[in-house]
């Protein structure tokens, strides 16, 4: 391929690269923690008690539309499960951000609160939608999908600049003392071994972001205001009319038989209902079918009143044509299939992902000191190199820190404050934002191994504050002692030991580095006065590098 090409596609790679990657870090350090949600959120949340049979849940409805007859109109039932019993939720109307919520106590009666508008897991998948941008979710996931479109770019210029050496150097991993070489074969092996990965999330992401101004373009340009009625006159209410004139609504059980009916292997997990206690009433089934691979499984609708289907079209058993074909497509983005060993696939992929963005950064922050070496030019850190290196720690390890943070003060804030979720939000972004000031004015190379010890102790925090809790249940936090929860703690630790592995690393190549690179907290002249630090041969090939172009551990 000949030399101008590509390095036009470098420059290409590169420049969509450094505009998209400290976003996309965040999107994908978020994203694999949200393969794991539902642990996470286990962990961070109270024990509940309470009856997990169906007739519970019967009994739920029946107290809570006694106690507030106004959720009949809109609400959602949460089916229990082994470690949740059943929940009820409603808001007073659609503009009402107060989201109320319900469950059966001891004594059959029901326990009515304010829920948080989102839990753990909602908080965390917003992170990784909208990047943490202080933006409401609509807009910040927008913003992303234009990222998303760039980072596409990004991905196919990164794949065409390896071809001409795939084959001999896509295995390649070189420790040696050039720092630089390792990670760049680093970067280059991780892009390559997980493109197809890459391509599906940038695609779906692409559409998950814009998908509303592609519809609002499409009914313009295309159906000249006239495509919310037909969405409405082919969506899955279509035919049916309201009717206001009083009936009981049927039974749960009832309600989930119609459902198997239809489709045997389909498992319920909620059910929303609309305008209950009415003949018109209808009830949509939500649900997932393990056989099949659909975005967010699928649901049928029913009518309250008498348990009669309406529409199966949205069953993954049942869809057709163009549904059938790209909601496995869309499916793909989320990992929700296949299991246990998908879903830690996904995670790795999710933190090599991170490690993607973050080493790309790094690269080419050390390039323009390998080239201005290559020119014989007197190499000098410009304000541009050390802000964007020092934004880069910022912005990546802040996510670290203040989602670690966020997480564990979910358990602390528990029944001390009102709204956990709004607390929660603030303390992300307090972390972050405070992270990334903190490298601003201590430099990359201080803050660089200063926030890897912080991430550290923010991962350990999780383990910590279980020992805490078992050890002085007087403080606050529960103790939980389920595989679950022990699972998120030991995963926390051993990310403890990776953040701290890392900021001794970055510690060492600050203080042993060459003192020309940005990563070095060393000037020059310290240099030239001839500090001495006993080192062995392999401590000092690591720490410095042996030469251009290294880029720090």
């Amino acid at each position: 391929m000949r030399g101008e090409i590509l390095r036009l596609y470098k420059s290409v790679h590169t420049w969509t690269g450094i505009v998209t990657g400290m976003l996309l870090f965040v999107c994908f350090y978020a994203g694999a923690l949200t393969i794991f949600a539902e642990p996470l959120a286990h962990w961070a949340s109270p024990p509940a008690g309470g009856s997990i049979s169906i007739e519970a849940a019967d009994r739920l409805i029946e107290k809570t539309l006694a106690a507030r007859p106004e959720a009949a109109k809109d609400f959602t039932l949460r089916l229990a499960t082994a470690n949740e019993p059943a929940r009820l939720s409603w808001r007073k109307s659609r503009s009402d951000d107060v989201v109320w919520s319900a469950t059966l106590g001891a004594d059959g009666e029901a326990r009515i609160e304010r829920a948080n508008v989102s839990g753990l897991g909602a908080f965390v998948d917003t992170i990784h939608r909208t990047a943490g941008l202080p933006l409401d979710r609509e807009t910040g996931t927008t913003v992303m999908g234009v990222v998303s479109a760039v980072y596409a770019v990004a991905l196919v210029s990164g794949l065409i600049l390896v071809l001409p050496s795939l084959a001999k150097d896509f295995l390649a991993l070189r420790f040696t003392g050039n720092l630089k070489r390792m990670w760049l074969d680093a970067h280059n092996l991780v892009g390559v071994a997980s493109f197809p990965f890459h391509l599906v999330i940038a695609l779906t992401a692409v559409v998950f972001g814009l998908h509303e101004p592609i519809y609002d373009a499409l009914d313009h340009a295309v159906y000249d205001g006239r495509l919310p009625t037909i969405m409405r006159s082919t969506g899955p209410f279509a035919g049916v009319k309201r009717d206001e004139q009083k009936a009981p609504i049927k039974k749960v059980a009832e309600l989930v038989a119609a459902v198997a009916s239809a489709s045997p292997n389909f498992s319920p997990a909620s059910l929303h209902y609309r305008d209950a206690g009415t003949h018109g009433a209808l009830v949509r089934v939500i649900g997932e079918d393990p056989r099949f691979l659909s975005r967010g499984g699928g649901f049928a609708v029913l009518r309250g009143a008498t348990a009669e289907i309406v529409n199966v079209d949205y069953l993954p058993e049942k869809q057709s044509g163009w549904t059938a074909a790209v909601s496995p497509f869309f499916a793909l983005h989320f990992g929700s299939y296949g299991g246990v060993p998908v879903r830690w696939a996904y995670f790795f992929l999710g933190l090599a992902g991170a490690f993607l963005f973050y080493s790309g950064n790094l690269l080419w922050i050390e390039s323009r000191r390998r080239t201005a070496r290559r020119h014989g030019e007197q190499v000098v850190q410009t304000t541009a190199s050390r802000l964007m290196a020092a934004a880069s720690i910022g912005v990546c390890l802040g996510c670290v820190c203040a989602l670690s943070v966020a997480i564990v003060s979910t358990k602390w804030l528990y029944g001390h404050v009102e709204d956990v979720d709004a607390w929660r939000r603030g303390i992300y972004h307090a972390v972050f934002f405070g992270a990334l000031a903190f490298a601003l004015l201590r430099g990359a190379a201080r803050a660089g191994a200063e926030l890897a010890y912080a991430a550290a102790l923010g991962a350990l925090a999780l383990p910590v504050t279980s020992v805490a809790a078992w050890a002085a249940p007087g403080l606050g936090p529960w103790a939980a002692v389920d595989p679950e929860s022990a699972g998120v703690d030991i995963v926390a630790f051993g990310a403890a030991l990776c953040f701290a592995t890392l900021g001794r690393a970055t510690a060492r190549r600050a203080e042993l580095g060459p003192t020309d690179s940005v990563w070095s907290a060393r000037r020059p002249r310290e240099a030239s006065r001839g500090l001495r630090i006993p080192l062995s041969s392999n401590e000092r090939a690591a720490a410095i590098g042996a030469g251009d172009g290294d880029v720090h551990g």
